[in-house]
């Protein structure tokens, strides 16, 4: 594990070598290793498919190879039944870069909370929080159940506002620059509504997942990850888990792997938690992550959210018959049961979330580019 970083996280995010960045982790932050699989499994190759040449987004024909590159695609991935059908790279990476995932590992996480929960680790979504991580109680997390922190609704008093430099978001990452524990920034956090009645999206809210999945397992989730997840599903290629100064993992953001084998976590939810005939995740576990249950988590506009798009168990669903793992910067594993087809995509789109408005995200013209493509 390295013992320092090389550069504040900050300034990871403000172009320059961004690219860079986001493919070098490894040299930049302490980290820990999933070794690839005992028995690596590639994918095997399908029909090749031509990407639509254009799609419409809000009124206006989009060319597709201009999008990618004004995304700063690194890497498009789709699987059709399986099968590799398109995959390209950009940038400088290639089939062996082991990209950062940012919020597409909370997807992940989501998993590992899952498999704890079939195998009786953790008792139920019901239990609180605290009961399995201690040094949560006296604070916004104290109580507070499992389902509701899956959900994003954990009621804590966040803000996730990447261009305010004295956000929630900006804070947590300063103490990744400058050294401290995640754990302790959580128990710290404040109540700022009733649990379960607001989706407000909170990078905390996963770290304190990951903290309950060490504390109901007492492994590492890097450790965890790759026991019950990579080795089983296959993976190509090591992966690593950013950590912080303690040397616990950033579960909100600091998972690295190459785009194949963040494809493998779409398709065994595309196959309701069965890889290659032997069942990792339990089919209702897979169908409860990507289906929203209550008012304030549905698709669309809504006084009880932060977002319009629909919310699961760390999983965003857009309403289209399709839920995505989406991480900042364009990072993107979206499956489409309907059409057989899996979507994973890497990016640094440099302008992200330079304002608070949706043409810095530009979230909505990528989900509808991955629709266009599934659809093809």
């Amino acid at each position: 594990m390295a013992s320092q970083w090389r550069t504040r996280p900050v300034n990871l995010f403000q172009g320059g070598r961004q690219v860079e960045n986001f493919r070098e982790m490894a040299t930049i932050h302490p980290v820990r290793v999933a070794r690839r699989a005992s028995k690596p499994a590639p994918f095997e190759a399908g029909e090749p498919l031509a990407l639509p040449a254009a799609f419409e987004f809000e009124g206006r024909s989009l060319d597709t190879a201009q999008f990618l590159s004004e995304m700063e695609t690194t890497g498009l991935l789709v699987l059709k039944d399986g099968r590799i059908v398109f995959e390209r790279y950009w940038l400088g990476n290639d089939a062996t870069t082991q990209a950062a995932s940012w919020s597409v590992g909370k997807s992940f996480v989501s998993a590992l909370v899952g498999v704890a929960i079939d195998e009786g680790a953790i008792g139920s979504i019901e239990d609180s929080v605290s009961r399995y991580a201690p040094m949560l109680e006296g604070g916004a997390y104290d109580g507070v159940r499992l389902k509701d922190v899956l959900q994003m609704s954990s009621g804590a008093r966040w803000n996730e506002d990447y261009s305010d430099p004295e956000s929630d978001i900006n804070r947590w990452l300063r103490v990744l620059a400058d050294g401290g524990s995640l754990d302790a920034f959580a128990a710290g956090c404040v109540r700022g509504c009733e649990p379960g009645t607001f989706n407000r999206y909170n990078t905390t809210d996963t770290h304190v997942l990951g903290m309950v999945v060490r504390g109901a397992t007492g492994r590492s989730l890097t450790g965890y990850l790759r026991e019950k997840l990579w080795d089983p599903l296959g993976a190509e290629a090591d992966a690593f888990w950013v950590v912080d100064s303690t040397g616990v993992e950033v579960a909100g953001g600091g998972l690295n792997a190459v785009l194949r084998d963040y494809a493998r976590l779409g398709e065994l939810y595309r196959n309701g938690g069965v890889w290659n005939g032997q069942r990792l995740l339990s089919e209702g576990w897979v169908r409860a992550s990507v289906t929203p249950d209550a008012p304030h988590l549905m698709p669309g506009p809504r006084p009880s959210a932060d977002t319009s798009l629909g919310y699961g168990f760390q999983w965003w669903v857009p309403g289209n018959g399709a839920f995505c793992a989406i991480g900042v910067y364009n990072q993107f594993v979206c499956v489409d049961p309907g059409t057989s087809t899996v979507i994973a995509h890497t990016a640094a789109f440099r302008r992200y979330a330079a304002n608070p408005h949706a043409e810095s995200y530009r979230v909505g013209d990528c989900l509808t580019l991955f629709r266009a493509i599934a659809d093809a």
